[in-house]
């Protein structure tokens, strides 16, 4: 079995209350969920919330919309991840995260694909930066994300679900899912006001013609329309790494 799990709060720290934002009259999670149901080789969909009082209204629009909901740890986000996964007994997991509506199901499967294939113990379209920030999907066996859950410590790894993985390649088998041009450039995901304009646009222009426009239907838009990439230019990409990996030396030092 291949579990998703879709990882979103509605407390971030940039843009609060980013999930729910609406996008062409349907809350942001709504409209990335949508996406994620046709991702083919995924068995089962969930997405995982924290028992803070702010997800509340999250967790109402989960029970609207008929989406299974796992209410956990607010900032170990690695507990809540493993605790959501742990009453299905998958053999795999996948991992996703909330500010990514604009998420392609045929990447989430062809990163599945290579994962199977392989017989990889982890597998990644971010680990060799190819695709726009955005477009990324993990997946893992469920033993690995057990044996991280028992192991990681730093504060980096208890947030950053897959992160004790992917800096042990001689421990776990690794594989890395990569474009075919290097498009790390380009910015998807929603952290920044900017960003979810940005999106915005890419469903308004898109959306009426395809429901599940993909990769290559937003490139051909951005070169018809370059303008629209500038509208969230010259973001730094992964910021909320950075800041966990300065929170490990506080943490070190504090031992």
């Amino acid at each position: 079995m291949i579990l998703a799990i879709l990882q979103a709060r509605f407390s971030s720290t940039r843009l609060p209350g980013k999930v729910l934002k609406p996008i062409l009259g349907e809350p942001m999670l709504i409209r990335q969920v949508e996406r994620l149901r046709h991702a083919r080789r995924v068995d089962q969909l969930l997405v995982a919330t924290s028992t803070d009082p702010s997800d509340d209204a999250l967790v109402a629009v989960c029970e609207q919309y008929d989406i299974p909901c796992f209410r956990g740890n607010l900032n170990d986000v690695l507990d809540r991840f493993y605790q959501a996964a742990m009453p299905y007994k998958p053999d795999h997991v996948v991992r996703l995260t909330g500010d990514c509506p604009l998420t392609d199901p045929t990447i989430i499967d062809a990163v599945i694909a290579l994962h199977l294939s392989g017989n990889f113990d982890y597998s990644s379209s971010a680990i060799d930066l190819s695709f726009p920030d955005g477009l990324d999907a993990e997946i893992m066996r469920f033993a690995c994300l057990e044996e991280v859950w028992r192991e990681a410590e730093l504060p980096s790894e208890r947030e950053h679900v897959t992160l004790f993985i992917y800096r042990r390649p001689a421990r776990y088998r690794i594989g890395s899912y990569k474009g075919y041009r290097d498009l790390s450039h380009c910015r998807w995901t929603v952290d920044e006001p900017e960003d979810f304009e940005f999106v915005t646009r890419i469903y308004e222009r898109l959306y009426s013609e395809n429901t599940v426009f993909g990769m290559g239907d937003i490139l051909a838009l951005l070169e018809s329309e370059p303008t629209l990439a500038m509208i969230n230019k010259g973001f730094e990409r992964n910021e909320g790494l950075k800041k966990s990996l300065q929170e490990d030396m506080r943490f070190v030092a504090a031992r």
